[in-house]
């Protein structure tokens, strides 16, 4: 069995440094061979390409753009009348990805809008998703790209989020059947959601493009206190043959290099596998 490999979220890790070009070098510097970042938009594409390449670090995921943050969005594939700008962040995430060498995107699916009930608008939110997916899809294509979902859970993280559960995501992948499109496994979020993450992880993992980990319930490093036993999991990833990238999205409790003493352990252990795509 092939040992996991991780990609560092340089939106969450490294938090002393200012800019995406500082945590990416820092990053590669810790010994990690990946990274992803939810938005990059703010930097030139080239900048950072640039920077993951002299710090010797694939760039493995990004988000679509977010949507208007100061009105409360947080991704827009299945808000009803945002499909526009839903394909206009989809291009602008599709000319970063290309730049970046960067293989998947996180179609972020978006919050239940103010003041409506998520179950009322659940049908029309669905059907916007859909078509938004559709299209994504054939886009994605045409640059060899992989577009992510990923349940959020809405019991603490974001409570207006749409995707919540790997149940309500695999039956959209299902309905929208096109094999560039596959599910991000959050096991933070899936914990929070469902828990059974034995099952769910035998049950999804052939649906899974992309994995990413945080403990429960503080969201800090996979060694810090909570509710999950990170070598079993990773055990059982392994066991269960996953091939992708685990994408260390947590919040470091005190300083990210000392806290990256669980993955150093990892390594010793299991060793280090070369990046792929």
């Amino acid at each position: 069995m092939a040992p996991l490999r991780f990609s560092a979220n340089v939106s969450w890790l490294f938090p002393e440094l200012p800019g995406l070009p500082a945590r990416l070098r820092a990053a590669g510097s810790s010994g990690f061979e990946a990274a992803e970042v939810a938005w990059p938009y703010a930097e030139p594409p080239e900048a950072l390409a640039r920077t993951a390449r002299e710090a010797e670090l694939r760039l493995v995921l990004i988000n679509t753009p977010p949507g208007d943050r100061e009105k409360g969005e947080m991704g827009l594939g299945a808000v009803p009348g945002r499909q526009a700008a839903f394909r206009e962040g989809l291009e602008q995430a599709v000319l970063y990805a290309k730049a970046l060498g960067c293989p998947r995107i996180h179609l972020m699916a978006g919050r239940v809008p103010q003041g409506a009930d998520r179950a009322a608008v659940r049908s029309e939110m669905e059907t916007v998703f859909l078509e938004n997916l559709r299209h994504a899809a054939g886009v994605l294509a045409q640059e060899s790209l992989v577009g992510l979902l990923e349940p959020i859970n809405t019991r603490i993280t974001d409570p207006q989020y749409f995707l919540d559960t790997p149940q309500q995501a695999a039956a959209i992948l299902q309905k929208v059947g096109r094999p560039n499109l596959q599910l991000q496994m959050d096991l933070f979020h899936w914990q929070i959601m469902d828990g059974n993450l034995t099952g769910n992880i035998r049950e999804f993992l052939p649906l899974v493009g992309h994995v990413q980990v945080a403990q429960v319930p503080g969201r800090g490093e996979p060694d810090s206190p909570g509710e999950l036993n990170f070598p079993y999991l990773f055990q059982l990833l392994e066991d269960e043959g996953y091939k992708g990238f685990v994408g260390c999205e947590y919040r470091p409790q005190g300083d990210t290099v000392e806290g990256l003493n669980w993955l150093r352990s990892y390594w010793d252990r299991r060793g280090r596998p070369q990046a792929g795509r």
